[in-house]
């Protein structure tokens, strides 16, 4: 008896396959027998698919975007806030010189 090995599709092929039976209204029957699936996995698929599409209609922006542009503003306003205390201490640094009789 021979044994039989998995055959795995990448994310590409499984696109394609649902697109066959989306938008060429091709049985899903037919796209299991062709590619050697069982319509239980096809079925799978799909609702995989389904699941996960509420996020192409998402906001245009995802978390991760969002949590970048956070970052970005935090590390902004800190480098704000150093340039602040250290122009202050520059100052501080031009007075103390200054009444000290340093050039």
């Amino acid at each position: 008896m021979e044994k039989k090995t998995r055959r795995k599709f990448s994310s590409e092929e499984k696109v394609i396959l649902l697109k066959e039976h989306f938008l060429s209204k091709k049985p899903v029957s037919a796209i299991c027998e062709e590619n050697g699936i069982h319509p239980t996995l096809f079925y799978k698929w799909q609702a995989k698919f389904f699941d996960n599409s509420v996020k192409v209609f998402d906001n245009d922006r995802g978390t991760e975007s969002r949590a970048k542009e956070k970052k970005i503003s935090e590390l902004e306003s800190k480098l704000t806030r150093k340039n602040e205390v250290l122009s202050e201490l520059m100052e501080e640094h031009v007075s103390l010189k200054k009444k000290l009789g340093g050039n």
